[in-house]
């Protein structure tokens, strides 16, 4: 596996996180107030989300170490990060955990708008950005998506569910000042729909299902492609969209006895998903231990995991 970007441009992982405060109003009936362990540490569930949130760093370090790695946060978060590459950018918003979904949408808004600013400013190279979810594991270059499919503005991953074909873990926006500007068009209709159809899941879903709506509600757009394993792109109103399988982009470990279906050879994107974020600290744990095979011998890890229950 190479770590030798594929081309010139920079690229950026995002994030969004908050850290919530749960000493005081933690019930001590509620399960996710006990500490769990994994390896030689217990964390509660604060340390947990920190520890999930370090490891998502980790890993796009080791397979892409020239990218950048912004955390979009509320203003009244209380955390740092003590690594190198990682920006902190407070943007205001709703971060209560049954908004946050919704927040995360306005927070990829406000970035992008005030990327536009910066660039009509000055003068810049390339930079692109990914927007992830913080229990990624990201475990090959993906500056490659950018230079094998060089025309669309915002690239999205699909799955074979009729009800959620899109899951908006992954969103890669190509970083010219068209590509930003036709990704903002692009979310601001989905936090419209969102805001419109959707209110009641604002916690989760919520934006997958406006996501889906937004693509799906074209006349001409064929849902029968999200059966298909292969990337295509299609226009949404003058945005290229392009839509990336899951199974190689946004790939979820199974979980539990009589899920386990294996792993694609070329995944480069391991989402987990859920209480399978143990897993993810499980895999960095392994990762450490099984130098220098180590991306590959964590892969077989995670394989072989697909039979057990985690408690994340």
């Amino acid at each position: 596996m190479s770590h030798t970007p594929y081309f010139n441009d920079t690229v950026s992982l995002v994030t969004v996180f908050t850290a919530y405060n749960t000493s005081v109003s933690a019930h001590p009936n509620d399960r996710s107030s006990e500490m769990v362990t994994v390896g030689n540490i217990s964390y509660n569930k604060m340390e947990r989300s920190m520890a999930v949130l370090n490891t998502f760093i980790n890993f796009i370090q080791v397979t892409m170490p020239l990218s950048n790695i912004i955390i979009l946060t509320d203003p009244a978060s209380d955390f740092s990060i003590k690594k190198s590459r990682v920006t902190l950018i407070p943007v205001k918003g709703e971060y209560s955990r049954e908004k946050l979904m919704l927040q995360r949408i306005k927070s990829y808004i406000a970035f992008l708008d005030t990327r536009l600013i910066e660039l009509s400013k000055k003068q810049e190279r390339i930079h692109h950005y990914i927007f992830t979810d913080s229990d990624i594991a990201v475990v090959d270059d993906l500056g490659q998506i950018f230079y094998n499919y060089p025309k669309f503005h915002v690239a999205v991953t699909f799955r074979n569910n009729k009800g959620q074909p899109l899951n908006s873990g992954f969103i890669a926006v190509r970083g010219t000042p068209d590509g930003i500007l036709r990704a903002k068009v692009f979310l601001q209709e989905v936090l419209k729909i969102y805001s419109s159809k959707y209110m009641k899941a604002t916690r989760m879903l919520g934006d997958q299902l406006a996501l889906a709506w937004l693509v799906k509600s074209h006349p001409s757009f064929d849902a029968k492609r999200f059966s298909r394993p292969n990337a295509f792109s299609y226009d949404i109103g003058r945005t290229s969209v392009l839509f990336l399988p899951c199974a190689v982009y946004n790939w979820t470990p199974p979980e539990g006895a009589g899920q386990f279906h294996g792993m694609p050879l070329d995944v480069k994107v391991v989402h987990f998903k859920g209480s399978r974020k143990r897993l993810m600290l499980e895999s960095w744990n392994f990762y450490n231990s099984s130098a220098p095979a180590g991306i590959s011998n964590m892969l077989c890890l995670i394989l072989m995991s697909g039979r057990t229950k985690y408690d994340f």
